[in-house]
């Protein structure tokens, strides 16, 4: 019989306890291997609990046990679960984990470690929750060249601007909502400044493109400053707005992830993601556009996630090649927003349709769309938009907010 480890048991890692006793049969006739959960890792005592006897507070007595050849990192952060996850590793135990921010800053260096033992460091459970989205980009859609990977990617900012959307709540109303659901933590910084969808794009990136990706290479920004009047210009315009996180191959070979909010058109399916679902639309050559939809959090779905790439890593007789990327010993690879180009949506304070035009033509840009107190105009870059800006402002039209488009 083969032996399971869970790290951490909180909401994450009691449900992957509950889900692999729930499904138990199911998953050992997949594997075709016996299993159990022998060690659960936790700082604390859990009296009462149905698996409290399976409890240990030594990471050593998870490492000197030959039977255990599988772990379930749930613990999040960094420290100590890097080094936690990497002792696994350098004993030949195969590692499942949902950490994000682990994945997004020491996958490198995890998964040399993973190759060098001849064992797996699996993730699909740190972007996405319940959604396959990190497996089928390394197998199922790995003969094509994936130019472009861009998505919703943290539900607790989705619910936010649904709230905005739909029922016309302020930020700090829909912020507020869901705090009180459960959906946002009481310090909602890591969600609402975009930091948990950029640790994600991260992830993707790297997958998708080969080398790591960084946290501070990806330009970030959160939902704060959206406003009420924001998503209510967007709504006249046929839009949505979201926080999006992405990365496309531009056309000199470099890479440009970010996460920002995005004025998304209603004939995206991305504009139509609400609530606390995400999806994630990939571009490749063989397919056109897929797209991949689902819960993105919570404590089954995450777990399931994590059960899954178990059930992978028990499967794997030695290192899965295409799971991995390579070290980056420099940026040159990741082009800045100087290069990032959109289509640009202004919200102003009055009269824009005339201002627009006037602006426009000064430009050489198309304005696509107006409103009385607002304009989206063609795709140009960061330094001609904030050009624009400043000529709508001579033109009387003074520019409250400038929100990028997404287009396809």
């Amino acid at each position: 019989m083969k032996k399971i480890a869970v790290l951490g048991y909180g909401v994450v890692g009691s449900g992957v306890v509950e889900l692999f006793y729930k499904n138990k049969a199911k998953i050992e006739k997949n594997t075709g291997a016996e299993l159990d959960v022998k060690y659960i890792l936790d700082l604390r005592e859990f009296p009462g609990d149905p698996y409290e006897d399976k409890v240990v507070h030594d990471i050593s007595v998870i490492l000197n046990d030959p039977e255990v050849c599988y772990v379930a990192e749930c613990m999040g952060g960094v420290n100590p679960a890097f080094q936690f996850v990497s002792s696994c590793l350098e004993a030949g135990k195969s590692v499942a984990t949902s950490n994000k921010q682990l994945v997004a800053e020491k996958g490198d260096i995890l998964l040399q470690l993973a190759k060098k033992n001849d064992c797996n460091f699996f993730f699909e459970a740190s972007v996405g929750g319940a959604i396959p989205c990190i497996r089928p980009l390394h197998t199922c859609l790995a003969g094509n060249d994936i130019s472009a990977v861009a998505g919703i990617l943290n539900g607790t900012t989705n619910f936010i601007l649904e709230k905005m959307f739909c029922d016309e709540m302020a930020f700090d109303d829909a912020l507020k909502l869901a705090q009180e659901l459960g959906y946002a933590e009481r310090d909602p910084s890591a969600d609402v400044d975009g930091a948990d969808a950029c640790r994600k794009v991260c992830i993707l990136a790297s997958l998708v493109f080969g080398k790591h990706v960084y946290p501070d290479s990806v330009y970030t920004k959160g939902i704060r400053d959206i406003a009420l009047e924001d998503v209510q210009l967007a709504q006249t315009f046929g839009s949505a707005i979201k926080l999006i996180g992405s990365v496309k191959r531009l056309e000199d070979g470099r890479i440009l992830p970010a996460v920002m909010p995005m004025v998304v058109p209603s004939d995206s399916l991305i504009s139509h993601v609400d609530g606390v679902f995400n999806a994630v639309m990939v571009w490749g050559d063989g397919f056109d556009k897929t797209m991949f939809y689902g819960r993105g959090a919570g404590k089954l779905p995450t777990a399931s996630a994590v059960l899954g790439d178990i059930i992978d890593a028990v499967k794997a007789a030695h290192t899965v090649t295409s799971h991995e990327w390579i070290l980056a010993d420099n940026t040159d690879f990741i082009a800045d927003m100087d290069a990032f180009s959109a289509p640009r949506f202004y919200r102003t304070a009055a009269c824009c349709a005339d201002a627009a035009e006037q602006a426009a033509a000064a430009l050489g840009l198309e304005v696509c769309k107006t409103a009385e107190n607002g304009c989206i105009v063609s795709a140009c870059d960061n330094k001609t938009a904030e050009a624009f800006a400043k000529a709508l402002e001579e033109a009387g039209a003074s520019v409250l907010a400038q929100i990028p488009v997404l287009a396809d």
